[in-house]
């Protein structure tokens, strides 16, 4: 097991392909659990105008022999930041990186996009069924309301 980012100094990838992703042993194997990760501040770049997109993100995972360590999710979230790329890509991208590296149970991700144009745009993507059992709670992200 190498740890890339945890313990030193790093810098944030130029592209979430330069990204390196570190995964480390479950400390509960055989064990159905849920791990949820919030990015309230997510973004990225429209890769037709290049303006910036937000979103809010909520990724929940079940481990199987890896959890994701969370200081290199965060630099390779962070790389998003200069990527264009439109929501789905960005959404659906992100949890298919992570099935692919991590091999969890089970993912989701829940994309909750801020209005570009008058629209937002809310991407959800899973893995498949949920292991039985798991307990998963709702994402709670509100469908986007405007000022009123």
């Amino acid at each position: 097991m190498t740890i890339t980012h945890l313990g030193r100094q790093s810098s944030l990838p130029d592209s979430p392909d330069a990204a390196v992703l570190d995964y480390v042993p479950n400390p509960r194997p055989g064990r159905p659990y849920l791990v949820r990760f919030t990015v309230p501040e997510f973004t990225s770049l429209c890769p037709i105008t290049g303006q910036p997109d937000f979103a809010h993100l909520v990724i929940d995972y079940a481990p199987a022999e890896t959890i994701v360590e969370s200081k290199a999710l965060k630099l390779f979230l962070g790389s998003f930041r200069n990527h264009a790329a439109f929501h789905e890509d960005c959404t659906v991208g992100i949890a298919e990186r992570l099935v692919r590296e991590m091999a969890p149970l089970w993912l989701r991700i829940g994309g909750y996009w801020y209005p570009r144009g008058g629209i937002p745009i809310d991407v959800f993507w899973q893995s498949g069924d949920p292991p039985a059992g798991l307990w998963l709670p709702p994402q709670d992200v509100p469908g986007y309301r405007g000022r009123g």
